[in-house]
């Protein structure tokens, strides 16, 4: 890139002018512009002129055209021109093309007040992309920013918020040898200590950098540095600072001493704050008000109330009028730690010396019962607060939302009224306070009435009230309100974050609605708005659950891809998807892949992994994990039991269980009935009947009602064993406690009944499954059309048979010989062979008691031909037998 200015003799001390004649004739020339009376004809020329050149920069964007009016003007080129139209341009770069223009017509150097003027425009304009290029001209030219520029520059930053860029800037002039101006550093070095981010270490790079410049640093400044590491928490940091200041022989002032009792007490070091506090009056300064005021803040903060008393009695005697700031304080204090009666009293004893108590105080005791819920109290003190101080926004916005928490909707919307009645008009947060209790107490339309009359001449919806309006609609199924509100919120040009993207994509999938949560992730990536892990690891979440393992796993890798390294969440969401989709092989793995990337368990990421190893078998594993839980101090919940429990209980090991369920009551975990049927199973399927009778009778005793589970397993049991009628009457005590049977329920007992050939009971309660609206399944055809065709009810039988098969079920080979038998036995010799070539065809096995019952029906019939056919099929399954027991 071409450079503006010829080289030139380089200087770097940036308070004096460097180009002497173009400096020196600028100035002139500039004395000729200003308006004092004389050559008033010649000025007011030259402020048309000026204009000219203004309206022509400003016509439209730079180009031929711009180059050709501004000749067309025939002004003679002074530098003084460009200084004062430089001063009148809001473009930046407007005024740079004109800058390069102007130095291309007049072959000249721009002078040190030019390039100052433009630098001057960038700061107010807050754009500073050219600056590199500019200071490189300048350096080249031999001069640098003024003081008051660069001053500027800086300050203009600080204005915008943009402490980055300021800190950029002089970055930036440091590079090319200039020297920034001492005020410059420390107006930066002061924002960056009352930013809200983390930006010490900036603050201590500019710090050094002053330094090396030979400055000279101040109390104020060492103040300021300390400030901003001790709210950091970086307190060896800030107290290297404080050694540094003293050994340079400056002596700390009482702002210092006060800095570092607040900071240091807010950072927890209540100990050291107490020091400054002794130090202070050892070096011979009175403790002020600030100073007594922020040591009790200290002391109520860190719960040491008796040591905040006595110096708030300190302060008491020490002054004759009252320190309405130590009062507040020690009102907070008192309120905080529930003694609300020596609270009152104080508010008392600060109206008897004659100092009327302040809305402060009073939003002091308020803001305690807020957080103790004492409603009645907070409305008392309200009526008496109205006597001594008028209530702030502040006063009324704390009561709504504690009305709104206590459920007084109605209250709060009558207080929000009163508000409006004393001339208080409610701000965002009075609306926001309103819209969030409302959604969380599913007042879905009040709320949306609340955001529906916000005024926005008076106040706008900000980023909280769309999120909080969203997540609420989402959570009642109304996602097509809640994607109406993100669409306003994007009309009212407020940014959607990752929390309301998170929000809305939950409930689209929560709702049964995965394609919609898809596009609004599309939608989120196309308004460039960055996921943060949090949103990512709910997004794979919601995958997972929605049965899209394959996109839960390759969202697991794109969290990786974005540079983000996924947490104990991350693997445990991926864990339990991909064990609820069937792949609980892989647990293993990925539990020591977690742990060797350094991933810290959590009490919820054991209990995934617990279940996860339990669910593919490996329970010693899972009981290893347990142990190890306990080891490192995370209490297993009722989680963790029930999956180790279940588990066990599987592979029959149901004393360890039993141990394990033993401890979780000695533990006082209250156990769920889960856990319970999780035992009656066990026992149950080896036979141990009445020790599952003892685990239900527990149950039962503890207030939990058995589930459909739990007298499923029990019933099993019970048939298993051939306890027909002792399943009877569980069967109906299940009904008894309004238990409504299930599916299964109905299949273990028409199985049982089977077994025991009460064939027309099980097929009394087949129908009774019917009537419930339950359609059996291919277990329960089998197992009745079996039982049906030998108990000789070949026309029930048969019907149920051609239904099953018209329903689209596949009979199996044991419903076809029940169902070949009981046709023979019924003199139906031809349709029991029609059955027969059709088992056959199908390639399932035909005992040989069937093809004996067969046969003989068939002589019975005189059908010989296909007599002649089963007694070859019965001599090969014979042959077959035999050669079986041969080998």
């Amino acid at each position: 890139m071409r450079m503006l200015l010829r080289p030139g003799t380089i200087f770097r001390n940036d308070t004096k002018p460097h180009r002497v004649v173009s400096s020196s004739l600028c100035k002139k020339n500039l004395s000729s512009f200003s308006d004092n009376g004389e050559n008033r004809e010649g000025n007011n020329n030259n402020r048309q002129v000026i204009n000219s050149i203004c309206k022509v920069l400003e016509s439209g964007p730079w180009g031929p055209s711009s180059e050709t009016a501004l000749s067309s003007l025939n002004v003679s080129p002074q530098p003084e021109l460009i200084i004062s139209v430089l001063r009148r341009l809001k473009d930046v770069n407007v005024a740079i093309d004109y800058f390069k223009w102007f130095e291309r017509r007049t072959e000249l150097p721009h002078c040190p007040e030019s390039y100052n003027s433009l630098l001057s425009l960038m700061s107010r304009c807050g754009k500073f992309e050219p600056l590199e290029q500019i200071l490189g001209e300048m350096s080249v030219a031999g001069f640098g920013p003024s003081v008051t520029t660069c001053i500027e520059m800086v300050t203009s930053c600080v204005k915008a918020n943009k402490l980055k860029q300021g800190f950029d800037v002089l970055q930036m002039m440091r590079k090319f040898k200039f020297r920034p101006a001492f005020s410059a550093y420390t107006t930066l070095i002061g924002a960056l200590s009352s930013s809200s981010s983390n930006d010490s270490d900036k603050m201590l790079t500019l710090f050094q950098q002053m330094q090396e410049l030979g400055y000279e640093p101040t109390v104020h400044l060492f103040t300021t540095l300390i400030r901003g590491f001790a709210r950091e928490g970086r307190v060896d940091s800030a107290l290297s600072l404080l050694d540094e200041m003293k050994s340079s022989s400056l002596d700390a002032d009482i702002v210092l001493y006060n800095v570092c009792i607040d900071c240091f007490g807010k950072a927890g070091k209540v100990d050291m704050a107490w020091k400054f506090f002794h130090e202070m009056e050892a070096n011979g300064l009175r403790p002020d008000e600030v100073t007594y005021t922020s040591m009790i803040g200290v002391l109520c903060k860190a719960n040491r109330l008796e040591e905040a008393v006595e110096i708030f009695e300190g302060l008491e005697k020490s002054r004759r009028v009252p320190c309405t700031y130590a009062y507040n304080t020690m009102i907070m204090g008192y309120g905080s730690a529930g003694k609300f009666e020596e609270a009152y009293s104080l508010l008392e004893r600060q109206r008897s010396k004659g100092s009327i108590p302040s809305v402060i105080a009073y939003n002091c005791i308020l803001t305690s019962l807020r957080r103790m819920g004492r409603v009645d109290e907070a409305l008392r003190v309200f009526e008496e607060m109205k006597k001594d101080a008028p209530p702030n926004l502040s006063t009324y916005n704390i009561l709504i939302d504690m009305l709104c928490r206590a459920g007084k909707l109605d209250s709060a919307f009558s207080m929000r009224d009163s508000m409006e009645k004393a001339g208080l008009f409610p701000n965002v947060r009075t609306v926001n306070i309103m819209v969030d209790r409302l959604c969380k107490a599913n007042k879905l339309d009040e709320a949306c009435g609340v955001f529906e009359e916000m005024d926005c001449k008076l106040c706008t919806p900000d980023e909280i009230t769309f999120c909080s309006l969203i997540d609420g609609l989402g959570k009642v199924g109304r996602v097509d309100d809640a994607y109406r509100i993100y669409e306003k919120m994007l009309d009212a040009e407020c940014r959607p974050n990752s929390v309301v993207y998170t929000s809305l994509i939950k409930s689209f999938f929560n709702h049964g609605r995965k394609e919609d949560g898809h596009k609004v992730y599309k939608e989120m990536m196309s308004q460039r708005c960055s996921p943060d892990l949090q949103f990512l690891n709910t997004y794979m979440d919601c995958m997972f659950k929605a049965g899209e393992a394959d996109k839960g796993r390759a969202m697991f890798e794109e969290i990786k891809a974005r540079g983000f390294v996924p947490d104990a969440r991350s693997y445990s969401i991926l864990i339990h998807g991909l064990i609820k989709a069937g792949f609980a092989n892989e647990t293993h793995e990925l539990f020591y892949l977690m742990k060797e990337r350094g991933c810290v368990l959590d009490t919820r990421a054991y209990n995934i992994v617990i279940d996860g190893f339990c669910k593919c078998g490996k329970v010693n594993k899972a009981y290893q994990l347990l142990e190890e839980m306990k080891v490192k101090g995370f209490e297993p919940t009722v989680v963790t039991y029930g999956s180790v429990i279940d588990g066990l209980a599987k592979i029959d090991r149901l004393d360890e269980a039993y141990m394990l369920f033993e401890e979780a009551k000695s533990k006082g975990i209250e156990l769920n009935v889960v856990i319970y049927s999780s035992l009656i199973d066990g026992f149950g399927k080896v036979g141990r009947i009445d020790e599952a009778y003892l685990i239900l009778e527990e149950l039962m005793q503890r207030g939990l009602t058995p589930n459909v589970y739990t007298w499923n397993s029990l019933l099993d049991a019970l048939v298993k064993a051939e306890e027909i009628n002792e399943a009877l009457a569980c069967f109906q005590s299940l009904k008894e406690m309004k238990c409504a049977p299930n599916q299964v329920t109905y299949g273990i007992l028409i199985n049982g009944l089977c077994k025991v050939r009460k064939f027309n009971k099980a097929f009394v309660f087949w129908q009774e499954m019917q009537k419930q609206g339950m359609k059996p399944n291919a277990v329960s055809y089998t197992t009745m059309i079996s039982g049906l065709a030998r108990a000789g009810n070949i026309a029930e039988a048969g019907s149920l048979f051609d239904r099953f098969k018209g329903n689209g079920g596949v009979p199996d080979s044991a419903c076809y010989n029940a169902m070949i038998e009981g046709l023979s036995s019924g003199n139906r010799a031809v349709e029991a062979y029609a059955l027969f070539e059709e088992t056959r065809r199908r390639g399932l096995s035909i005992h040989s008691k069937t093809c004996v019952v067969l046969l003989d029906a068939l002589h019975k019939s005189d059908c010989l031909e296909q007599a002649a056919v089963v007694g070859a099929v019965l001599r090969e399954t014979g042959k077959a037998k035999h050669a079986a027991r041969c080998w």
